[in-house]
């Protein structure tokens, strides 16, 4: 997976949209043979009841790891905050927040675990 996104800014470089940033990601897995879901909803549970916030993954793949493609000037708690609800919210243990926008790949990539 990273290296999917390391092949993904070699090709592209910083400065595009992140819509662009994850259709090419999502494309180069999937050429890869991995399964994934893009724009995923992810509904919270409030009173017992399923809601639609409005939350969505950017990609799940393979059912289990969340990655969250930003195209940011720099990764701010904000952003891992969000990641961090999302594993929450979704029951899933890791996820990758992945900055594209940034000289070299592996100075955007930031890994959790809950």
């Amino acid at each position: 997976m990273i290296d999917s996104g390391l092949k993904v800014h070699r090709v592209l470089g910083p400065g595009l949209l992140e819509s662009a940033y994850e259709t090419c990601l999502a494309f180069e897995l999937t050429s890869r043979g991995v399964r994934l879901a893009r724009q995923l909803p992810l509904p919270m549970v409030y009173e017992g009841q399923q809601l639609d916030a409005g939350y969505r993954l950017d990609l799940l793949v393979e059912d289990c790891v969340i990655v969250e493609v930003k195209a940011v000037e720099a990764l701010s708690r904000l952003h891992e905050a969000q990641i961090i609800t999302y594993l929450r919210l979704s029951g899933h243990r890791l996820g990758y927040l992945m900055n594209f926008n940034v000289p070299l790949f592996r100075q955007g990539v930031r890994r959790f675990v809950l």
